[in-house]
């Protein structure tokens, strides 16, 4: 297409902008994160000699993604020394048709994926994100982390086993998962420890992410007494103080958990198909300063 007839640069990065933004995030799990790639990757785009590229979208994934491997790279090395348990900052929505809610958003992003990928090394997340998720082709794996084919398709066969034996995946149809999740929300809302109980499967987990800046959960809480008991004494404790509000938390349905007014978690959910199995409960005011306040 002659160069005349394209869109002005700065309209074809923001068409591919929701695209991009979720290949960083996908790799990164922090808003801060993505939006830093993607400012990176402007500056990069605007330098560039759009006239000799064949693709633009090809050309400014390619960087994103290689920005994104470096920056992970870093992170990791980072979030060694985080304090507690590290969870993705969370994408909240409180209306399904938002942009973060969207399709091209919603797939394979939710945070109990993202928290299996946080157990990969930069590489291994690298190679299986291009491959299961993006779709390239092993040769562009290849060039992008700079190893041999046979090393990456090694790489994506490890990162597949090992993210099928944690995350075992769910087919919950969002409308089920909805029912499920204002049954659990009522129960939490009275503390009645039965029907807490009733909607937790018997093997299920809590993992909280203060990041050292609130108090949180040193530990993974496993089991539906321990955790119907936590949520029943949190409803006695905080009685009409507490809120619970219904949000599209990275695509999928959750809850926001609020204390006087003020917003106190995040909290997605991973279902078996009849009960939770697994709560992600994000703490970390840090990583909900984007999250819509009570209203």
């Amino acid at each position: 297409m002659p160069s005349s007839t394209l869109p002005a640069d700065a309209d074809v990065f923001a068409t591919l902008r929701p695209r991009l933004f979720s290949i960083a995030y996908r790799m990164l799990g922090t808003r801060a994160d993505a939006e830093d790639v993607l400012q990176d990757a402007w500056l990069r785009w605007d330098r560039a000699d759009h006239a000799a590229l064949a693709s633009a979208e090809a050309w400014l994934v390619t960087v994103v993604t290689r920005l994104a491997i470096d920056r992970l790279r870093a992170a990791k090395i980072e979030r060694e020394a985080y304090v507690g348990w590290w969870l993705p900052e969370p994408l909240v929505a409180l209306d399904e048709r938002t942009p973060e809610a969207a399709a091209e958003m919603a797939s394979e992003l939710s945070v109990a994926f993202l928290w299996v990928l946080e157990r990969l090394s930069a590489d291994e997340r690298a190679a299986f994100l291009l491959r299961q998720v993006f779709d390239h082709d092993y040769g562009e794996i290849a060039a992008l982390l700079g190893k041999s084919e046979a090393a990456c398709r090694q790489m994506v066969h490890r990162a597949s086993e090992r993210v099928q034996q944690e995350r075992p995946r769910f087919d919950v149809p969002k409308d089920k998962h909805r029912r499920l999740l204002e049954t659990f929300m009522q129960a939490a809302r009275s503390g009645e420890l039965e029907a807490i109980k009733a909607v937790l499967a018997d093997d299920v987990q809590i993992i909280g992410d203060g990041g050292g800046k609130v108090t949180s959960f040193v530990k993974v809480v496993r089991g539906a007494s321990n955790i119907a008991r936590l949520y029943s004494h949190m409803a006695e404790r905080d009685g009409d103080e507490q809120v619970y509000r219904f949000a599209w938390i990275n695509g999928e349905p959750g809850l926001l958990r609020y204390l006087g007014g003020r917003l106190e978690s995040a909290q997605a959910f991973l279902f078996d198909g009849e009960r939770i199995a697994a709560i992600y409960s994000v703490r970390n005011p840090d990583k909900l300063v984007s999250v819509p306040p009570l209203s």
